[in-house]
């Protein structure tokens, strides 16, 4: 079980995360949910363990995972939001140093990167440099990366970003059947429908603090609404949607 305790990140004097605690149990599949700016990616890079938060504790298996961060992060599989990857490598070259600083086997790995790269329609362009890819084929890397070696925790953030509808859909099942495995996943993504589809639970953050942690199916009972987005709608949204909206075809139309 991976565990969040009052987890604080501050930036200056100013709180991005505050005291954000919850768990994720092995087989699960935690939705991360918030608007711009509310927290989310600060807290994955925390539980990625690339930010240091100002307070509170993450356990793994009751275990703080400062007791041995090397061990913690050889667990972990990590997709950000970003695809900032080194561009001058091609998808071979780049999966080779990953795997090789997860300390894999030459040529199991090479063997797993090529099937990999076959199974994601990028076997043609592998040898290619990342730089000459699209936004879609930089992604198919990244979640290669993440999944090389076979990490029992996984952490995606805004996963399915640029890919096309077959992959997004092959990405989505590659995620129900790793939970099947028993692996922690926690999801994050702007995309309401698929996060109320794919996930057991959901967790909502806003101005970095935890607003609803429970089964879409429990909050749609207790809100009394009908979906994920009339649920987010009601604990997030400040404005009225629909008068921007009318604003803005106001604006366009205007002369």
């Amino acid at each position: 079980m991976l565990e969040l305790r009052g987890i604080t990140k501050k930036y200056s004097i100013f709180p991005v995360v505050k005291d954000v605690s919850f768990t994720v149990q092995p087989g699960e599949i935690l939705g991360y949910l918030g608007p711009n700016g509310a927290g989310k990616t600060t807290t994955i890079k925390i539980l990625a363990g690339l930010l240091e938060p100002t307070d509170g504790e993450i356990l793994l298996d009751g275990r703080s995972i400062k007791k041995d961060m090397t061990a913690y992060k050889a667990r972990v599989g990590y997709v950000p939001e970003q695809s900032e990857i080194y561009p001058h490598l091609s998808a071979q070259e780049y999966l080779l140093m990953v795997g090789r600083l997860r300390h894999l086997s030459e040529s199991p790995l090479r063997e797993k990167i090529e099937s990999l790269m076959t199974l994601f329609d990028l076997d043609k362009d592998m040898m290619s440099p990342i730089s000459s890819y699209s936004k879609g084929m930089r992604q198919k890397v990244l979640i290669s990366a993440a999944l090389l070696h076979n990490p029992d925790i996984l952490l995606f953030d805004e996963p399915l970003s640029g890919l096309d509808v077959t992959t997004a859909m092959v990405v989505k099942d590659i995620i129900h059947h790793l939970a099947l495995e028993k692996k922690t996943i926690l999801y994050s993504s702007h995309v309401l429908e698929v996060t109320e589809k794919l996930c057991t639970r959901v967790i909502i953050i806003h101005k970095g603090i935890v607003v609803a942690n429970d089964s879409v199916e429990n909050l749609r009972h207790l809100m009394k609404v009908p979906s994920l987005e009339e649920i987010f709608s009601q604990l997030v949204v400040e404005e009225d949607t629909a008068a921007v909206a009318r604003q803005v075809i106001e604006i366009i139309k205007s002369s």
